[in-house]
């Protein structure tokens, strides 16, 4: 792990159901908000989908995890090849925030701070449902920031799926049960 990656590296429950996790990365706060916002950079460490820049805008994330290391790493038993969910934004600052309707959970927050030349990302996830859904968001959260805290830094991150892997099992550990 580079040191971009290790402001806090693992995510925390700042309320029961709610997760945060922090990375502070190279900046300029407009290249982050590019890596955020933009489909062609946001699915080298995430998921596609183009994003018109208004709120109430609708999104489609579409998550091709395979894609996004070489090697990918052994994909779990139950997850796809490909992951699509239809959202909104519901909540625009640019480049200091940006808000997501997230599937059934209570939606994403990305807020950026800029740091001198780095950038402090803070990605709230609210209302996970179940301690199940927690663990798979938390190792998701942390295992996609880092592979875009190396992207960013030009380095060639882990595994996806080992590193989720790994990650899930220590959330499993840190989180209360």
């Amino acid at each position: 792990m580079t040191d971009l990656a290790t402001l806090d590296a693992y995510g925390v429950l700042t309320e029961p159901a709610t997760l945060t996790i922090q990375r502070l990365l190279p900046g300029p706060i407009e290249r982050v908000w590019a890596y955020l916002t933009e489909s062609e950079l946001r699915r080298q460490w995430l998921a596609a989908g183009q994003m018109e820049m208004k709120v109430g805008a609708p999104v489609e994330l579409v998550w091709r995890n395979d894609e996004l290391t070489n090697p990918p790493g052994q994909r779990p038993p139950g997850f796809s090849e490909e992951h699509r969910m239809q959202s909104r934004i519901t909540e625009l600052d640019p480049p200091y925030k940006l808000a997501i309707a997230w599937g059934s959970t209570g939606g994403v927050s990305f807020e950026l701070e800029p740091q001198g030349s780095e950038v402090l990302l803070t990605v709230t996830h609210r209302r996970l449902p179940d301690r199940a859904t927690m663990l798979n968001v938390s190792a998701g959260w942390h295992m996609h920031l880092d592979i875009l805290a190396a992207r960013m830094a030009g380095k060639e991150p882990e595994a996806f799926w080992d590193g989720w892997a790994r990650l899930k099992s220590e959330y499993d550990r840190r989180l209360p049960a």
